[in-house]
This record gives C-alpha cells, structure tokens and sequence, in this order.
C-alpha cells in the first residue's frame, strides 16, 4: 500500500492552479493585444484594397459598355422587366433603385451616362471617398432594377461595392494619392503629411479620424477575406453532397448545357477526355474547401493559381466572364502587399527599359540621317 501511494501523482497544489490561469490569461490578453494593433496601428493590404478597386471598377465600366446596345431592354423604362413589376418586387424585397425615379428615357440615359462615368473615376481613384459610395448606389441599382437577368457575378461584385466603402481603397494607385504626392512629401505610412494634421486646430479629432479610418479599412478587409472563404466554402460542401460530384461526372453535364456552350465545338472537345473531366471535377471541389484552411500558409500560392486557372476555364467554356473575373479580383485580398510592390516595382523596371530602348531606336534612326561631315582641310 505505500507503494501504490507513492506512485500516484501529487495533487496540483493551488498555488500551480493559479499560476496556469495566470499564464492563459496572459495569452489571451496577449492575443488580444496583438489583435487590437493589427485593427488600430495601421491599415493594411493597401495595395490589395487598390487591386479591388480597379478590379471592379474595370468590370462594372466594361460590363455597362458591352451592353450599351441593350441597355433599354435590360434597364430601360421600355424592358420586359417593367418598372411597374420592378416595383412589386421592391415591396416584397424591401431593394430600390435609382432607376425607378423616373420613367423618363432622358433620365434613363442620364443614369447610364452616370454609372459609366462613376465605374471610370471609382476605377482611377479619383475622390475615392465619395465615388465608392456612388459606385456602390450605382451597382445595387442596375442589379435590383434587373435582378432577375443576371449571371451571378454581379451578386459579388454588389457585396464587394459595399464593402469597400468602408476601406482606404485610394491610398495607392490612384489620382488621390498621385495628388497627396505632389502636394506634399509622404510619411512614414505613404500618406501625406498634410493628411496627418487633417484636423488642424484640433489634433484630438484628427487622431480619432484617422483612427476611426485605420479601424473601418482593416474590418472592411477582414469582412471581404471572410466572404470570399465563406463563398468558396460554401460552395465545396454543397457540392460534396451532390452525386455527380462524387462520381466525377458534374461537369459533365455542365459543358452539355446549351445554356452555357458559348463554343459547343470547345465543350464537345473538352467533354471527349473524360479522365480531364473527371479530375477537374474532383480538384475544384477539393481546391474550394481547401481555401480557407491554407491562407496562413504557403499552400495558398499554388491553390490560388490553380483557382485562377478554374475560373478562366468558366469564363470560356461557360460564358461566364464578369462571374469569372469577380471572383479573380476578390481572391486577390489574400495576396500580400510585397507581392503587389514588387509587381510594380518590375513594371516600372519594364516601362523605363521599353522607353530607353524606343530612344536609342529614334536616336539611331536620327543619326543615319545625318549625312557625314567633311574634315578640316588639310
């Protein structure tokens, strides 16, 4: 019995109790500590909130030019779709739109003119503030005036107007901070100085200001990482529970839908090699619930190239191009700031060699037609 007794553990003594609560609450006040910097220190993935701005900029101005010629039947006051129906759907859905002011062509064509030219300054930064508001007024209302002639890429491109409203997404790569540049030289963080003491007179409203913005940018961006997990998730365990995604065959019967054959020819080509379709039919699955489990590591560099290549693939085999191409832009939020530096960085590099090299070319062809000059005479 002293034996037994001796090979038992000890009981923890009270003091080693508390001195383990003290040390997990240590890490949590740590954790919480290091979360508080990250939200108020400085805004980050700046260049990744510029990349968002351009990229949907671009899309929604090319979307509202490529369909210019049909914009009356879609919009217009004279669609199928009519205001009248529109305005039965918005008591049940509680939307509006802009559209719906008037039933006047005149101001329809206005409101066009308008969303076109919002989409091009939003795209170039210019009052950035203010045009990611009306940008977003601008797509929610072309997307509930024609809520039901869409493709689904417009439902993201919504989201991602609404929430870069709340995001610093002019700070680089655009007019504003081309015209903070030249105003004044920069800070530490990239921004002005003269945007530091914004308050003037009264540097406590400025610290809070720009804390107040430091705070809404990184949550905006943490919301549009976790949408895009969320829809990427989403997406894979929906399709885990079909059948013809276990059996390999989804695909399928998505390249024989008539609906999206814009090149029957390429989608016959495609759905002969049934071993490609079945493998791209597994690897989209597995690629899609694998996301949000690898942002944190290194594995999300090849995921994210191979759901690049996943997503040119639907934009020509399903005709799906602004799907396509949102769903590009958004995964670019987990790309981080070096790597868009680095991007311009070389694209500087190329411009000043193609502009060194077209000089030497003017200056040569300058020179051969200098004819040569005679010497002194001797």
């Amino acid at each position: 019995m002293p034996a037994e007794q001796a090979s038992l553990p000890a009981p923890p003594s009270p003091r080693t109790e508390r001195g383990t609560a003290g040390a997990g609450t240590r890490r949590w006040s740590g954790r919480l500590a290091v979360l508080r910097t990250t939200l108020t220190e400085r805004p980050i993935s700046l260049y990744a909130a510029s990349v968002l701005r351009i990229g949907y900029g671009l899309l929604y101005l090319a979307f509202l030019l490529r369909e210019f010629p049909h914009r009356h039947e879609i919009w217009g006051p004279g669609s199928p779709w009519t205001p009248a129906l529109a305005a039965q759907l918005f008591e049940q859905t509680g939307w509006s739109s802009i559209l719906l002011l008037s039933d006047s062509r005149a101001y329809f064509e206005f409101c066009y003119g308008l969303a076109v030219l919002t989409s091009a300054l939003f795209m170039l930064g210019w009052r950035t503030r203010a045009m990611s508001v009306l940008f977003a007024v601008v797509v929610a209302s072309f997307h509930a005036r024609a809520i039901l002639m869409t493709d689904g890429g417009d439902n993201l491109m919504l989201l991602m107007a609404v929430y870069l409203c709340f995001t610093a997404c002019g700070r680089r790569w655009s007019l504003d901070a081309r015209r903070r540049r030249l105003r004044a030289p920069a800070n530490g963080d990239g921004c002005p100085a003269a945007d530091a003491d914004a308050a003037g007179l009264l540097p406590q409203l400025g610290a809070a200001r720009r804390l107040l913005v430091t705070v809404s940018h990184n949550c905006g961006l943490f919301v549009i990482a976790a949408q895009v997990c969320l829809l990427y998730g989403s997406a894979g365990l929906y399709k885990v529970q079909g059948g013809f995604w276990a059996d390999g065959t989804a695909l399928h019967y998505v390249v024989n839908l008539d609906l999206f054959r814009p090149w029957p020819a390429l989608s016959a080509m495609v759905d002969e090699r049934w071993l490609f379709v079945a493998v791209a039919g597994y690897l989209t699955v597995l690629l899609q619930v694998a996301l949000p489990f690898v942002l944190f590591g290194r594995f999300k560099y090849p995921v994210l190239v191979m759901l690049l290549g996943m997503h040119l693939g639907i934009a020509v085999l399903m005709g799906l191009p602004l799907f396509s191409g949102a769903m590009i832009v958004a995964d670019a939020v987990f790309l981080p700031d070096r790597f868009y530096r680095a991007l311009g960085e070389r694209g500087r590099r190329a411009v000043r060699r193609a502009a060194l090299g077209s000089g030497k070319a003017s200056s040569r062809a300058d020179g051969s037609l200098v004819p040569p000059q005679a010497g002194p005479a001797g």
